[in-house]
């Protein structure tokens, strides 16, 4: 941070008044504690202003320093411009006195001013120093400002975490304007505890309540309707009795947020019935705690379950504090804010977690990292998250986001920053987040390392240039920083993601060029003949295993995984970390997943070695050369590949729409993969076209168009259409239609069964051929609310 003058505050004293509790205390003990940690230095706590020493640290609410500021001055002047929650951080020289004023409207806006002066100041062994220029007089824009974070088996970081760990990241959230913590019940997880649990999830709960309480916060519980039937009654009772135990037991709660689903599934008639009833038993023990609710649908289909919804919210029930907007939530946030009636403030509960299948993927992110980054690999998206947020900020209250985990860890600190000021620039608040969190002097190569970390995933990976220069960033800072540095998991995480986005390049490059390699063999059987071109085929392939590359830069990546699990639990593998699964953050276990075409290659191989004649085996060869031509004067669409999609209509984008509610997306369906090899057989192996493809949400259709065909021949169109993933907790099958410039009906109530992939052939009607001109239009009728279209062949007939 560049200073014209820095104020040394070496030898200052904390000046407070007597006898202060409660959060406000709290937020005097945080300053001297975190300044102690990165200085080593003990600052003085006294409660006489301005006798004893020349550098002072005056801190307190409005109210309790008034005293202390003169009436009538510039300084008073200014904190009456504070509203709830804002603070004021001023220097000020005079005479002999050098005086920092942390001076918050009320107890939070003394923590935030505090977590603001720790962001600022440039702190080092013995020595902390400020810009004698400071003058920062700010208050927050938006009302909730905070993360979920839930203790259960289901994250890669936080069911490996004590109490203490709690406390300091809660503190740490809280010192970039969180205001909120949102936490969860036992039992609303797939499996009630996990291995690395060192307490009872119950007793966290409690001493998480206590915590959050003691920072002066609020308290939020997200709690999932987990019973089979709450028509039964006996389910009614356990269900409430299990809520009153956690009613009764937690210091604090100011708001139980009931989603409508996932976990769960409730029709809105059931499920504000039900909610007025956990609300009674919520206000005996908490009187001003409220009951707010995400109209998250899954089970259902979502226009009907929305607008019963609607229904319900339109009768105004008075026991009803708020709406939550979050994923599954089927509309964009403007318009559901227009269907809400006014008198209901709204929460966003976004998904800053997760990377695809969520509520905001990663616009046209490149297949190779997808595949192996996965849904939960670390993720620091500064620059999409600040515009997501500022996009639809004016819609709500604020924010709780949604977490899964530690990867997200840069993006929390980004949306709490935009909750307290949309204008502020996100190098700002990468640039405070290394300063605080990693060292002053790692302020800017910290905070433009992230950045870059970002545009490594932009755009087609084999030819992004960045992914090098961001690695050999990130290899300097490692080569000088200090072993306190190296041993920090936020560095770790910054650094493991430039070893892997780089390991991962090298990788697509290599296993490109093996692919292309198999493909020559290929083509050269008639030469060679078809079995020893199989073999060939197979040879190039396997090199990939064989012959790998870039081997240091993998086992940089163990290293680095080992470490982060030792420093703050993060689980990047199965075996050795006790991550539940891939998608759930192990993406070290998905580093070397492959990244050509071999699963569909060795598949036809398989098929084509079977076949009994070298004329059949040619054939074979020849067809499976062949599978994408749609021959001459035709046309093939890879509608999920880079810069293929061009013939979709994109809608209105990303840029107004990052959710994809209303416009198409890629996606990727990596079960496809996972399918038994009996079934790849018959299907003759799995096609990395299947796996990218375009999708839409709802009732949102997807428009493919085709020019200047030749008007006088005939043409088929034939279509691969894929199955979502398979849940065994609900059918995700999805019908769907197809027509022809806006008129004809080609293909009809088409079911696309869940976890498979369907093809279908149809001839366009001549008359739909006139003008040259030919729009494909394809809607979900019914269903699962996914449609996933991966191909297109539109053929000419001879």
């Amino acid at each position: 941070m560049s200073m014209k003058f820095a104020l040394d505050l070496s030898k200052a004293a904390i000046v407070a008044c007597e006898g202060i509790q409660g959060a406000e205390a709290k937020a005097i003990d945080v300053l001297i504690e975190e300044v102690g940690k990165r200085t080593g230095i003990t600052l003085p706590l006294t409660h006489q202003y301005g006798l004893e020493h020349s550098t002072s640290i005056v801190v307190g609410t409005a109210k309790n320093l008034q005293h202390m500021i003169d009436s009538g001055s510039e300084l008073q002047q200014e904190l009456e411009h504070l509203q709830p929650e804002g603070y004021l951080l001023q220097t000020v020289v005079q005479d002999d006195h050098e005086h920092i004023y942390i001076i918050g409207a009320d107890a939070r806006g003394v923590l935030y001013g505090v977590g603001r002066f720790l962001r600022k100041a440039v702190m080092q062994k013995q020595s902390i120093k400020m810009d004698s220029s400071m003058k920062l007089i700010t208050s927050p824009r938006y009302k909730t400002r905070g993360h979920q974070l839930g203790y259960r088996p289901k994250t890669n970081a936080y069911d490996a975490w004590t109490v203490e760990t709690y406390e300091q990241y809660i503190r740490e959230l809280a010192l970039f304007g969180a205001n909120s913590i949102e936490i969860v019940p036992p039992r609303t997880d797939d499996d009630a505890t996990g291995p690395l649990m060192k307490v009872d999830p119950m007793e966290m709960m409690i001493r998480l309540s206590e915590i959050i309480d003691s920072y002066g916060l609020d308290v939020w519980i997200w709690y999932p309707n987990m019973g089979d039937d709450y028509t039964d009654p006996q389910t009614r009772l356990f269900e409430l009795a299990e809520r009153e135990e956690i009613f009764s037991k937690l210091k604090r709660i100011n708001v139980v947020m009931i989603p409508g689903s996932d976990p769960g599934g409730m029709h809105p008639d059931r499920l504000f019935e039900w909610s007025e009833e956990v609300s009674e038993l919520l206000k005996r023990y908490h009187p001003s705690g409220q009951i707010w609710l995400a109209p998250q649908v899954m089970k259902y289909e979502p226009k009907p379950w929305l607008d019963s919804f609607y229904e319900n919210m339109d009768r105004e029930p008075k026991w009803l504090g708020g709406v939550v907007f979050g994923p599954h939530v089927d509309e964009m946030l403007p318009q559901f804010r227009e269907r809400i009636p006014a008198k209901y403030p709204i929460c966003r509960y976004e998904d800053i977690t997760h990377n695809y299948v969520c509520q905001y993927p990663v616009a046209n992110w490149d297949m190779a990292l997808a595949r192996t980054v996965g849904r939960e690999g670390f993720n620091p998206r500064p620059a999409a998250e600040k515009h997501i947020h500022n996009l639809f900020a004016p819609y709500a209250i604020g924010n709780i986001s949604y977490s899964e985990g530690i990867n997200d860890d840069v993006n929390k600190f980004v949306w709490s920053d935009q909750d307290w000021d949309p204008d502020t620039p996100v190098m700002e608040t990468l640039r405070d987040f290394a300063r605080l969190f990693i060292g002053s002097e790692y302020a800017e190569p910290v905070a433009r390392g992230l950045m870059a970390l970002e545009e490594n995933w932009e755009g087609p990976l084999i030819v992004n240039e960045q992914v090098e220069v961001t690695l050999l960033q990130w290899m300097q800072m490692e080569r000088e920083a200090a072993p306190e540095v190296l041993n920090n998991y936020r560095f770790q995480m910054g650094l493991i993601r430039a070893y892997f986005d780089a390991y991962v390049k090298r990788r697509l490059i290599y296993e490109t060029e093996l692919e292309a390699r198999a493909k020559d063999a290929l083509r050269f059987a008639p030469v060679t003949g078809s079995l020893e071109a199989l073999k060939k085929v197979e040879q190039q392939l396997m090199l990939a295993k064989e012959e790998p590359v870039a081997q240091d830069y993998k086992q940089r990546c163990h290293e680095l995984a080992d470490k982060l699990f030792d420093n703050i639990g993060y689980q990047l593998t199965v075996g050795r970390h006790f991550a539940i699964g891939v998608d759930r953050g192990a993406f070290i276990d998905s580093m070397d997943y492959s990244l050509n075409d071999i699963d569909w290659l060795l598949t036809q191989c398989a098929i084509i070695r079977a076949l009994d004649t070298e004329d059949k085996r040619l054939e074979a060869i020849h067809q499976a050369l062949n599978r994408t031509n749609p021959g001459p004067g035709g046309y093939y669409s890879n509608l999920g590949a880079y810069g293929q999609d061009r013939r979709v209509d994109p809608g209105p984008g990303w840029e107004q729409d990052p959710g994809y509610l209303i416009s198409p997306r890629t996606a990727a369906a990596f079960y496809l993969l996972r399918m038994k090899e009996e079934e790849k057989m018959k299907l003759g192996g799995v096609p990395l076209a299947w796996v990218n493809h375009v999708n839409t949400m709802t009732e949102t259709p997807i428009h493919i168009t085709y020019s200047q065909l030749d008007p006088h021949s005939a043409y088929k169109v034939k279509v691969t259409y894929v199955g979502d993933t398979i849940d065994p907790n609900l059918c995700r099958d999805t019908w769907v239609r197809m027509t022809v410039n806006d008129k004809y009906r080609l293909q009809d109530d088409i079911q696309v069964k869940e976890g498979k992939c369907t093809i279908q052939e149809s001839l366009i009607p001549q008359e739909a051929l006139a003008n040259g001109e030919l729009k494909l239009t394809f809607q979900r009728i019914r269903g699962f609310k996914r449609l996933n279209i991966a191909e297109i062949w539109v053929t000419r007939q001879t």
